[in-house]
């Protein structure tokens, strides 16, 4: 069992818009405290409880201090909602942070729990560890490198209709010119639909749903599987546009570019379990040119140990041009920096053999056609 840390004090505000239209609305389920290992209470369930966020985190304590600030900034009548800290890599650097803005909670009454996870590890398990830990009758989502605008929670409870099931609001994504390739991949995030970072459900869907599927153990695409299981459902989903997450930039190593080729992996999953929505919600071209890139790769190392050198020339030629051409198209979007003109051109001879392998491995792995 892991080991949960909670601490509130109550300090009621003035009733928000949100209680008056839920007035009814309970959860019984109880959250587990354990103090130190070994010792087992249940505190009873708060039925006043409304809305539980669910931050999942992963040693990163200084980004996680500016979510929980913004968190615990709300609109929202602090009685009434509470804040869940899933840690994926438990370690003593988040836990002092979340134990710190414990003592803020004392003021406005909001509890926050800390939810160290031994596993199963992965965003989509932290995810189900925190929400199957809340008491609200809506979960609200988000990760540790975000910052919620201050009536955040408030417009993502008002899209709560009646048959409303789950609601995602916007990303906001401040943009640099100076920023590298993989920091713009990562402004795509505001033109996300249903973004893990920014998103509400009602908790009986996800306990009728089973949660994040967990085999998607990486942090990619868990989200988009659950909004498509939803409209398979044929479930109310609705867009909270005044549900504002601030997603900032961070820097990050060249390195990071690549890494992410990995996640080809849950796309072949996710194309697997929904063919129709990946293609017409998450397909956007083809990658026909990285499989020519290594394919003349491939064909130049395969004539040359033939001593076919004729062939071999021409495969060296047709690769080195095409991987120019690839190069060429993503200087187009690169700032004129040595660094970045640098990585981009390491990027262009890698990203194509990493695309290939990295696709071809979730396809063997889902065992599914995906190319």
């Amino acid at each position: 069992m892991a080991k949960v840390i909670s601490f509130t004090q109550r300090h009621p505000r003035h009733s928000t818009h949100g209680e008056t239209r839920a007035g009814n609305r309970s959860d019984s389920s109880s959250v587990i405290n354990i103090a130190d290992r070994g010792t087992r209470t249940e505190a009873p369930a708060r039925s006043d409880i409304l809305l539980s966020v669910v931050v999942a985190t992963c040693d990163r304590p200084h980004l996680l201090s500016h979510c929980l600030a913004s968190l615990l900034w709300q609109r929202f009548d602090a009685s009434r909602y509470e804040i869940i800290v899933v840690d994926d890599r438990p370690g003593s650097c988040s836990r002092d942070i979340v134990n710190d803005w414990m003592l803020q909670a004392r003021r406005s009454g909001t509890q926050v729990t800390y939810i160290p996870s031994d596993g199963p590890h992965g965003l989509a398990a932290a995810r189900n560890r925190g929400w199957r830990a809340a008491r609200g009758t809506v979960i609200a989502f988000t990760n540790d490198d975000t910052v919620a605008r201050a009536d955040w929670l408030q417009n993502g409870w008002n899209a709560f209709e009646r048959d409303v099931q789950a609601v995602w609001g916007r990303v906001v994504v401040p943009y640099a010119n100076s920023l590298g390739e993989y920091e713009r991949h990562l402004s795509n995030q505001g033109c996300t639909e249903f973004a893990g970072a920014n998103c509400f459900c009602r908790k009986q869907i996800l306990e009728d749903m089973g949660g994040f599927d967990e085999r998607f153990s990486l942090a990619c695409r868990e989200d988009a599987d659950l909004y498509f299981r939803l409209l398979d459902r044929s479930e109310r989903v609705v867009h909270a546009p005044a549900a504002v997450m601030t997603h900032p930039i961070r820097a990050t190593s060249w390195m990071e570019n690549l890494r992410c080729q990995k996640k080809a992996q849950a796309d072949a999953l996710l194309y697997k379990k929904h063919p129709r929505l990946y293609k017409q919600k998450i397909q956007r071209g083809t990658h026909w040119d990285s499989y020519l890139i290594v394919a003349a790769l491939l064909g130049f190392f395969v004539t040359l140990g033939l001593g076919e050198f004729i062939a071999a020339i021409a495969a060296a030629a047709t690769w080195l041009f095409m991987t120019g051409w690839f190069g060429v198209k993503r200087f187009a979007a690169t700032p004129n920096s040595a660094a970045n003109i640098a990585e981009t051109i390491v990027a262009s001879v890698l990203i194509p053999p990493l695309t290939v392998f990295w696709r071809l491995t979730g396809a063997v792995k889902f065992r599914v056609p995906f190319f």
